[in-house]
């Protein structure tokens, strides 16, 4: 097949694949939709941001699920609402009694 391995230098992250992925998720998913005033917003707006990549957001590895998988919820629990995350950049879905 005629592949060869092609190392990366020390210290260069524009040249590791994964470090683009998630500098780029975080531009696109996050700071192209907010205004940075300081850098205590830059950093609550990260923190919040990290909490839902880590612990909410749907990955295409996991076959669309999040890395802390939620179970199925019936119709039963209730009507389906809305929660904001990420200061209302996204959102997330559960069923609550009303």
């Amino acid at each position: 097949m005629a592949i060869q391995e092609v190392l990366t230098a020390p210290r260069s992250p524009g040249q590791n694949p994964y470090t683009e992925r998630l500098v780029g998720s975080i531009r696109r998913e996050c700071l192209d939709h907010i205004l940075v005033l300081n850098e205590s917003s830059l950093h609550r707006m990260l923190k919040s941001y990290f909490q839902y990549y880590l612990h909410l957001r749907t990955h295409l590895a996991l076959a669309k699920n999040a890395p802390e998988p939620r179970a199925i919820q019936s119709p039963e629990l209730g009507a389906v609402v809305e929660i904001p995350e990420v200061g209302g950049i996204h959102h997330r879905y559960e069923r609550r009694a009303a």
